[in-house]
């Protein structure tokens, strides 16, 4: 192994353990335990509240606006190109969602137009002052800002030479994405999408590898977990609803990488290199550790500059903020409609309660459009399937909101706002699978228990 000077191994390890503290460990809090990243964000949340929705819309308009000066310029994702023109030079659909997300904004906190946009349910659950808009808006800022003490001291190096012998064989994917598992399962999902894009967008993964980890390990916090099973009235059973959750997550972690439309993705880089351009094997004659740390210390090493640290926070603050939010506003907003208004989920859950009734759910039928409407918002299932009399039905809808991990409120619209490459055919397709894999392992568990 290299040696390296003091100031290298510090470098490595302060940044490194600071990002774990921020990220990864959770901390007792009034309503539970959450990281110290997602409780700075609630503090600032919360502090902001009365006006947050304000400063959400000028952000938005502000996306709308920049886009349209740029609408007349083809698209250029290159590195030569000035990060503002990246910023705002996107193409024609995502221009326009950014025009909607605009709209729709303005609609809500004026309450003009259709009742369906500015519901409290709708568009208003999206943009209130507690809403999940500003919610994102401040984690946003705190996790914009450090996600490099994450990302450019070494602490992925070490841990995707550690775990590669782990993650590779299992879940098809480099070691370093234990690090997005971890910080989505302790943290939030926000938080595991956001740092495999930017994981993406330095080519760290290919676009197979930042398709799945998104879609597949972008899991809901234990924090939001007891939010649901609380709410469907099962509060004492959450030992087990939580373990089948990770048992059902873990299934599918092995399955979905191997199935359509994930093992589909190009196994190659954004930057278009393919993936045997890059090689995990350790050098003969060093072990595994020592090669992790070596690698650490290298990046650690080349990432000296206070400036840059703060001004690579800063980009992913904007790019988060104007990429990120008016996808969540748009498509939010559109899916909440479609589940509050009109029947289309309640259509759409129809094929799930024959394969319920075969598996011995009761209440089928009310359960069944349950499986579906999660993909609107993850909290709906729980909301509705609360005046459910059947504690197993219950219980099979509770865990199963959580496993299917992809609603447009929130991880999916984060998705479609990100590099990730990955579009709304791909999440529906994945939703469905997610969901007709996981129900006889759920299903199973709760016969079980009731």
């Amino acid at each position: 192994m290299k040696k390296f000077s003091a100031s290298t191994w510090l470098l490595f390890l302060i940044p490194s353990f600071l990002g774990i503290l921020l990220f990864l460990i959770p901390i007792p809090t009034d309503e539970g335990w959450k990281v110290t990243i997602a409780v700075l964000a609630g503090l600032m949340a919360s502090a902001i509240e009365s006006f947050v929705p304000w400063v959400v819309l000028v952000i938005l308009v502000i996306a709308a606006v920049g886009s349209l000066a740029f609408i007349g310029k083809k698209e250029n994702t290159s590195d030569t190109v000035p990060f503002f023109e990246k910023l705002f030079n996107v193409n024609l659909f995502w221009t326009l969602t950014r025009v909607v997300a605009a709209v729709f904004a303005f609609m809500v906190l004026f309450q003009v137009g259709p009742e369906p946009v500015w519901n409290e349910n709708t568009g208003g659950l999206l943009l209130s002052g507690s809403g999940l808009l500003s919610f994102l808006f401040t984690i946003f800022l705190f996790a914009g800002l450090f996600l490099p003490l994450l990302m450019n001291f070494g602490l992925l190096e070490f841990f995707g030479t550690m775990m590669v012998k782990i993650m590779r064989p299992l879940f098809r994917l480099p070691g370093r994405s234990s690090i997005d598992a971890l910080a989505s399962w302790v943290g939030d999902g926000t938080i595991g999408v956001l740092l495999t894009s930017k994981q993406y967008e330095d080519n760290k993964y290919t676009q197979r590898e930042a398709a799945i980890i998104g879609t597949t390990f972008s899991v809901v916090s234990i924090t939001f977990a007891i939010v649901v099973i609380e709410e469907i009235g099962l509060g004492e059973y959450f030992l087990p609803y939580y373990g089948t959750v990770i048992l059902a997550g873990v299934i599918l972690a092995l399955i979905m990488p191997r199935i359509y439309p994930l093992a589909q993705k190009k196994t190659e880089f954004m930057d278009g290199s393919p993936q045997d351009s890059v090689s995990e094997d350790v050098p003969n004659g060093q072990g595994l550790a020592s090669h992790g740390i070596e690698k650490a210390l290298e990046k650690a090493d080349r990432n000296r500059s206070v400036a840059n640290f703060f001004s690579d926070g800063m980009k992913n603050v904007l790019d988060m903020r104007i990429g990120v939010a008016p996808v969540v506003m748009a498509f939010g907003t559109i899916a909440l409609i479609l589940a509050e208004y009109t029947s289309t989920f309640v259509i759409l859950g129809a094929p799930f309660e024959p394969y319920l009734n075969l598996l011995g759910v009761p209440e089928a039928a009310e359960a069944a459009q349950l499986m579906v409407v999660g993909f609107a918002d993850m909290f709906l299932p729980a909301i509705l399937g609360a005046g459910i009399e059947s504690e197993m039905t219950r219980f099979v809808v509770a865990t199963m909101s959580v496993t299917q991990l992809i609603y447009m409120s929130e991880v999916g619209g984060l998705l479609l706002g990100s590099k990730i490459p990955v579009n709304i055919f791909d999440l529906i397709v994945v939703f469905l699978l997610r969901t007709v894999i996981a129900l006889p392992i759920v299903v199973g568990v709760a016969h079980l228990l009731f």
